[in-house]
């Protein structure tokens, strides 16, 4: 197998760009690096397919030298052909090279195993020339045993060498999954009080067409003890396909203890084995399903437009303990930190009316971040309330995560004489200010926004988050005056010892300039190349220190300002941006030699110096009244924001408790196959009320 024409004919790409790919990642160079910085080699792949040829690249070295073991095995024992070697290196799947090896293995103890010790293998051998000459008698008489229990025995050496027939079992696998049923039902005994898993009591679906998360579901349900799950398919059609590969003279006498063989084999060799194999690829294929919405969710999290300049209150709401409040000033350090009892069981509104408002007025506070968890609801009724007659409002901010942060040694490094609650209001108003900044702390697991998180393989997951993570980040660039270790981590090319001394340098002042950053301790030239196009200086020496422009394109950038006649400290200027806009990357990448992905990146900087992608996002939704069940009517319009898309639609905070459903059905006028083809988290969209349950505090929602 040629690896990489494979890989280009699968993924759709040239052959020359497979390479390039393959030799950057050989040399070190990061996934961020290459997309961004590398385009002329790549022709502009990006990170998500960077990431799938080197994964794919690693999965076809494995399989190739699986193979190469397998063949050396098979041929350490002088049984391997032409045509077997063939076969396996024909293979395109592990478990292909693994049907075609399984003859060949060296077997624990088996009844095959057994019978073979006793020296039935002769018989076994007999059995199956299919003789038509003699009778059962003659033919297994002599082996020191009664003749029935030669014959038994010398099925289980049959049963085991159709079991191990990898044409058979490539036939069966395929078969069962594309004709059969998947099927579950609740177990006799099993309590499932909130019916979590009713619709599943008695369920079936095709195997194909099975659904990922009705997969993850039952999967779940059956783990949990509530659900029975098998699979359901034609078995005598199974059968008959095997008598019909292994039985050569239907008129041979041995024919009854060949059929017996065969259904010994499927019963207890190959059939259950072929169904594990099916619901681990059914698992498998769910999880990876599930992993690309959980990516897709947190990738549109991370990209949430922050609100800049803005003196903010943190609220992280509570009962008994009470609602602690943290006013941040904009860059997200604490001036006050407070705490009220408006709710049960002290009920102290008037004073804690009066504290928020003295907050409000003495630090001029713009906006109240409130934590969507425990006395959320209560929270937000009596903000709304105390804060009528003052230029302020509030949101809803998703709490998933803050509790992890604030418990962390992070969190206690940041903040070692505050209580966890305290940190928690911090951790909720920054993840206003600057979203992404505060949702780098937390493992991206615990940030919930995707679907049944922790059936899916956990290894695959964790490496996908942190792959989109580190796409955003380094796609938004950092302020590396500004930066938190948390952040910086994420940076392409640097390590935990790179990290520790930029920090150490920025205790004693901050960097002018990037070439500053060379001289940080464990900054090599390669760890330098890797990361400095990410890393901003936004009040630095040099302008073009604050651009996405990599140093290595310096001197181009100032080629290109020559040709255009520009001064780069008249970059703000309209008659600047205007030049820039018209000029041809075309005509200017054959003068000067430079290929275009490079032109066009510069000229795009040039205009819109280190542009913050979010700023291009919809605004952040505020509210400064309250929104009840008993407020609504069924065609009412609504503004909400997305707070978490599932295989089966989209949840909705339109301002209640609990947010609004809008099943995949009411996504479009048109079949919507994946919600993420229509909407995603953050998206802040007008809605219609299509049903109100009062009694489950329910909302269905429809943007049809």
């Amino acid at each position: 197998m040629n690896i990489v024409e494979t890989l280009a004919g699968t993924l759709g790409v040239k052959k020359t760009q497979v390479e390039a790919v393959l030799k950057l990642l050989s040399e070190d160079c990061t996934i961020p690096f290459i997309a961004r910085y590398r385009k002329e080699a790549t022709g502009a792949l990006d990170e998500e397919q960077i990431g799938i040829i080197d994964r794919e690249y690693k999965y076809l070295c494995n399989l190739e030298k699986r193979k190469e073991d397998v063949i050396r095995l098979i041929d350490e024992k002088e049984l391997l052909t032409e045509e077997l070697e063939k076969s396996i290196r024909a293979c395109t799947k592990l478990i292909e090279v693994e049907d075609l090896y399984r003859p060949f293995k060296e077997k624990k103890k088996t009844k095959a195993t057994e019978a073979i010790k006793l020296g039935l293998e002769p018989l076994a051998k007999k059995i199956m020339a299919f003789p038509t000459n003699g009778d059962l008698n003659s033919l297994a008489s002599g082996y020191n045993m009664p003749v029935e229990e030669a014959l038994k025995n010398a099925g289980y050496i049959i049963s085991e060498w159709i079991s191990d027939n990898a044409s058979s079992r490539k036939w069966t696998r395929n078969f069962i999954f594309n004709t059969g049923l998947i099927q579950s039902k609740k177990k006799k005994n099993a309590e499932d009080e909130r019916k979590v898993y009713e619709m599943y009591y008695d369920f079936q679906d095709k195997i194909k067409y099975m659904k990922h998360y009705r997969v993850l579901a039952i999967n779940r349900g059956e783990k949990e003890g509530i659900l029975s799950v098998s699979i359901d398919f034609d078995k005598e059609r199974v059968l008959e396909n095997y008598k019909e590969r292994t039985i050569k003279k239907q008129e041979s006498f041995v024919v009854p203890i060949v059929i017996e063989a065969i259904e010994d084999a499927l019963k207890r060799l190959i059939l259950p084995s072929i169904e594990r194999e099916i619901r681990t690829m059914l698992t498998d294929n769910a999880s990876e399903e599930a992993i690309k919405t959980f990516k897709d969710n947190l990738e549109k999290l991370l990209l949430t437009k922050p609100v800049k300049n803005k003196t903010i209150i943190g609220f992280d709401p509570a009962f008994r303990t009470g609602c602690k409040l943290a006013v941040l000033n904009p860059y997200g350090e604490v001036l006050e930190i407070a705490t009220i009892y408006p709710h049960e069981p002290h009920n102290k509104k008037i004073e804690a009316t009066k504290i928020l408002r003295d907050l409000i007025t003495k630090y001029n506070v713009d906006i109240i971040a409130i934590g969507n968890g425990t006395a959320s609801r209560e929270s937000e009724f009596f903000v709304a309330e105390a804060i009528k007659g003052l230029d302020v409002k509030y949101n809803i901010v998703s709490e998933a995560g803050a509790s992890v942060y604030s418990a962390s040694k992070l969190a206690i490094s940041e903040f070692p004489d505050l209580t966890v609650e305290k940190r928690s209001a911090i951790s909720i108003g920054r993840r206003v200010q600057d979203p992404l900044s505060e949702l780098v702390k937390i493992d991206p697991k615990s940030i919930g926004v995707g679907e049944y998180q922790h059936d899916v393989n956990q290894t695959n997951l964790s490496d996908a988050l942190d792959f989109t993570v580190s796409k955003i980040v380094n796609e938004v660039g950092v302020n590396i005056n500004t930066a938190s270790s948390s952040i910086l981590k994420y940076i392409s090319g640097l390590n935990k010892k790179c990290i520790e001394n930029i920090q150490k340098f920025k205790k004693m002042h901050n960097f002018k300039n990037r070439e500053e950053i060379k001289t940080i301790s464990g900054i090599s030239d390669k760890v330098y190349e890797q990361c400095i196009g990410f890393l901003r200086i936004n009040d630095g020496e040099n302008l073009l220190d604050k651009t996405k422009i990599h140093p290595e394109s310096y001197e181009i950038t100032n080629k290109i300002l020559q040709e255009l006649n520009l001064d780069i400290n008249n970059q703000q200027t309209e008659n600047f941006k205007e030049k820039v806009n018209f000029a041809s990357a075309k005509e200017l990448s054959e003068k000067l030699d430079v290929d275009i992905y490079t032109i066009e990146d510069i000229l795009k900087e040039l205009v819109t110096p280190g542009l913050d992608p979010r700023d291009a996002l919809e605004d952040v939704l505020l509210k400064s009244d309250i929104l009840t069940i008993d407020d609504l009517k069924e065609g009412m319009e609504l503004t909400g924001t997305v707070r978490n898309v599932v295989s089966f639609g989209a949840f909705v905070d339109i301002g209640l408790h609990n947010d609004g459903l809008i099943h995949i059905s009411k996504l479009s006028k048109e079949y919507v196959s994946n919600p993420l083809d229509v909407i995603h988290v953050g998206d802040i969209i007008t809605c219609h009320v299509d049903k109100i349950d009062k009694e489950k505090e329910k909302v269905n929602l429809t943007l049809i």
